[in-house]
């Protein structure tokens, strides 16, 4: 029997363990479930407003593109054109036309004849008139003269400010077309109205060409490639200048989302009968994914609540069990023995219970412990090894350079010190030995510390610092271990690469400090800096990293109020230049004591 307990206990263990996992996998499964309900509810909700957006833009457009449709065709009956075409009148006509445009608020009315010269113009008066101006290479000239209603958006050839126009025949008492008066409507009030709605909207001709959008950068660029034929016509037609039509940067996903300039958008789409156009409304994909995040951590929080509350409710019910089956016991006798194995029972399970919470305070402590040790083990790990290799050096120098090394090995025994002085900022981050000190110190002292390795190592290195104090309020020791872990990070990223330079820099601006580590290593392989910055994350073989030091370097930095990024140029196009730059930037010291 005694030979078989082990296994016993160790098929309950895995018992539990299966139940534990179990428990955690419906959990997750639970979470990610409600995730992509929630994602799909809201991305509904988010698309119905969006088609209840868009029908508003579109009557607004459509209002805008109609106002005036009904203006050409009145004007043109007007005696006084037909007097203008056969040269009578001029100035009155033109007057004429100023006025309409005034009290119409039009950019522009104008009259041209049978081979589409502008005889007579509202702008007649203005540096950039119409006047003397031929038109006949646009649509809409063409269409009144074959007695249609024009309607063309282009961008104006003499002004070169975008506008509608909108162009209706003039006939003499015949019915024969002898004129053309066009007028032009501005469109900018309208796309200024959408912007200041912090809205994305924007409206495609038939060519996928954008003539109106609430984001400037977009306008006149294409959804599609145009061809060549078309890139021709329109050129004929000089409708957009001289703008180059090129591509937006957008991919349809074909489920309701594209992406803009790497940025995602719901995509709701509705057609503008007049002139083939189409009104595009795009809301931020990113606001569904954060309420349905939002809906997930507010049922997760819920959830662990009522757990709680349950198990509290179960403890008080416990102990009112308990006290009454200690009342019972005093006045029934005959039920003392079962009342007695259910109270020690219960006594039994609040044991294990306080056993497993003192394991786990336990556990918690040594967790600490451990990541403390670590932090200490990997920071002392860089002055020894300095240390060793400073001894081995001594065994090539006189005895002058013995005198140098002892100085050397003085002030790693102090930085040592420091270190171990250093768990108390790990612990809780102070302000404890902050004094002013000039940035170009730091990079004196990391170099005293690195330089044998990097020659060791056969590492071509650039230090560059300005001829001027770099002066920040900080504790110099810590931003010196900051350094030597970047620059150490960076001489084993090269350890494979053909090419081996480590470029250190420190500059300033008027209110910032920089400190730039350059190196032409492998790069981060495509992770990002926030996971390199996790406690214990390592891309280093078992044994030569722990993953603290860029760790331990953001909470530093972090520290003196500043902030450290990073630059991946491998796999990327940038030029000649290879590997890493991580940027540490800290304000200076007058404008920390501002803050």
């Amino acid at each position: 029997m005694k030979t078989k307990r082990p296994q016993a206990r160790q098929s309950k263990q895995g018992f539990t363990l299966k139940k534990v996992v179990g428990a955690m996998a419906l959990m997750l499964g639970f979470v990610i479930g409600l995730f992509y309900v929630c994602y799909v509810y809201f991305k509904d909700v988010e698309v119905q407003r969006a088609e209840n957006r868009i029908v508003l833009y579109q009557s607004t457009l459509v209002e805008a593109l109609e106002r005036y449709q009904h203006l050409p065709f009145i004007l043109a009956q007007d005696p006084l054109l037909r007097r203008g075409l056969n040269g009578f009148e001029i100035d009155v006509v033109n007057s004429r036309l100023e006025d309409f445009a005034f009290r119409s608020r039009l950019d522009a009315i104008y009259l041209m004849n049978t081979e589409g010269l502008t005889i007579a113009a509202s702008n007649y008066a203005s540096e950039q008139t119409f006047l003397g101006q031929n038109y006949n290479f646009r649509p809409y000239f063409q269409d009144a003269m074959d007695e249609r209603r024009g309607e063309f958006f282009a961008i104006g050839a003499t002004t070169s400010q975008p506008g509608y126009f909108i162009a209706e025949a003039v006939r003499d008492e015949n019915g024969n077309p002898v004129g053309v008066l066009a007028l032009k409507l501005d469109l900018t009030p309208l796309t200024e109205a959408w912007r200041a709605g912090g809205e994305a909207v924007f409206v495609a001709n038939s060519d996928g060409v954008i003539v109106l959008s609430s984001d400037n950068s977009w306008r006149y660029q294409t959804l599609g490639a145009l061809t060549d034929v078309r890139r021709n016509a329109i050129a004929a037609e000089r409708q957009f200048g001289s703008e180059p039509l090129a591509p937006l940067d957008w991919v349809n996903r074909d489920n309701g989302i594209v992406d803009i300039d790497g940025t995602a958008f719901l995509h709701v789409v509705t057609a503008i009968p007049r002139l083939g156009w189409t009104l595009h409304f795009l809301a931020d994909e990113s606001r569904v994914r954060e309420r349905a995040l939002l809906v997930v951590v507010f049922v997760t929080i819920v959830a662990f609540v009522l757990l709680a509350l349950v198990g509290y409710l179960r403890s008080r019910r416990l102990k009112v069990a308990l006290l009454a089956s200690q009342l019972a016991r005093r006045n029934l006798v005959t039920v003392n023995t079962k009342l007695e194995e259910e109270i020690a029972e219960r006594r039994a399970t609040e044991a294990r219970l306080e056993r497993a919470r003192s394991e786990l305070a336990r556990a918690g402590k040594l967790a600490a412990l451990g990541q403390l040790a670590a932090s200490v083990t990997h920071e002392l790990g860089q002055p020894i090894s300095a240390m060793r290799n400073y001894l081995t050096a001594s065994e090539f120098e006189s005895d002058a350079g013995a005198a140098r090394l002892a100085k050397r090995l003085t002030g790693i025994v102090s930085r040592m010190e420091n270190i171990t002085k250093q768990l108390r900022f790990f612990a809780g981050p102070g302000e404890e030995n902050v004094e002013e000190f000039d940035l170009r110190r730091v990079l004196d002292g990391a170099l005293e510390l690195v330089r044998h390795d990097l020659k060791h190592q056969g590492i071509e290195f650039e230090f560059s610092k300005p001829h001027k104090p770099v002066v920040i309020m900080g504790n110099r020791q810590q931003l010196e271990q900051v350094l030597v872990n970047l620059i150490r990070n960076a001489v084993s990223a090269m350890e494979t690469s053909d090419v081996r330079k480590l470029v250190v820099e420190v500059s300033k601006s008027e209110t910032t400090a920089t400190l730039k580590v350059l190196d032409t290593g492998i790069g981060l392989g495509g992770r990002s800096i926030e996971t390199l910055q996790e406690p214990f994350h390592t891309t280093k073989p078992s044994g030569e990293g722990m993953g603290l030091g860029l760790a331990i370097s953001t909470a530093i930095v972090n520290e003196h109020k500043g902030t450290l990024s990073v630059v991946d140029f491998s796999g990327v196009e940038s030029g000649t230049r290879v590997g890493v730059e991580f940027i540490v930037e800290l304000p200076l010291a007058h404008e920390r004591e501002d803050s």
